[in-house]
């Protein structure tokens, strides 16, 4: 079992940056690829980024690539979204999850932890 606690996030103007971090439980946290979620009202939840156990590779939707990175330390149980040159539309509560079984989870569906999220909300 692995549970996950977003932090980070806050009111933004459009242009500026926020970093969320996800902190885990359990020393198996290296044992999980990780990725961010988010979701707008009235909308699906979203693929934003994912990154492998040992944090050197990631992939990112086309919505957030070049503004968007992920990182992890495996040391201190923690992945981060840095999210810069944020806009409007990135407005959204934000999601860490866990996958146990995948190198790097794409979809919603292949996660087995979610932590509570965490609202952005970008001001234009």
């Amino acid at each position: 079992q692995v549970q996950l606690v977003e932090s980070g996030g806050g009111l933004v103007q459009a242009g500026g940056s926020l970093r969320l971090s996800c902190a885990a439980s359990g020393r198996t946290f290296s044992s999980y690829a990780m990725g961010w979620f988010r979701q707008a009202p009235g909308k699906e939840r979203e693929f934003v980024g994912t990154i492998n156990r040992s944090g050197d590779t990631t992939g990112y939707a086309d919505s957030v690539k070049g503004r968007f990175t992920i990182s992890r330390d495996n040391a201190i149980y923690t992945v981060y979204l840095q999210m810069n040159s944020l806009k409007p539309e990135d407005t959204a509560v934000y999601y860490c999850a866990a996958d146990r079984d995948y190198a790097l989870g794409y979809n919603a569906n292949e996660y087995d932890y979610w932590g509570q999220g965490t609202q952005v909300t970008v001001s234009s």
